[in-house]
């Protein structure tokens, strides 16, 4: 659903990044599938296919936080 956004926290070593996956357009929606090692978030369209992809190494995630478009999510600033 347009909105619906996973952030992405991964350690880097000296520290850590923070990545974003959303669902950009009305029809998408954001997936989550944490498989052999490896944590991968995808944005898909209706028939299933992915747009963008982002893929981590699951022992190197140190977050993984999803929130939907329906407003029970945190808001921008929380």
């Amino acid at each position: 659903m347009k909105g619906d956004r996973v952030e992405i926290v991964v350690d880097f070593g000296a520290g850590s990044r923070s990545y974003e996956i959303a669902a950009t357009r009305a029809g998408r929606r954001v997936d989550v599938r944490i498989a052999r090692g490896v944590v991968e978030v995808s944005e898909v369209t209706r028939t299933g296919t992915a747009v963008r992809t982002a893929r981590f190494m699951a022992n190197r995630t140190l977050a993984l936080v999803e929130y939907p478009a329906n407003g029970t999510g945190a808001l921008d600033g929380e």
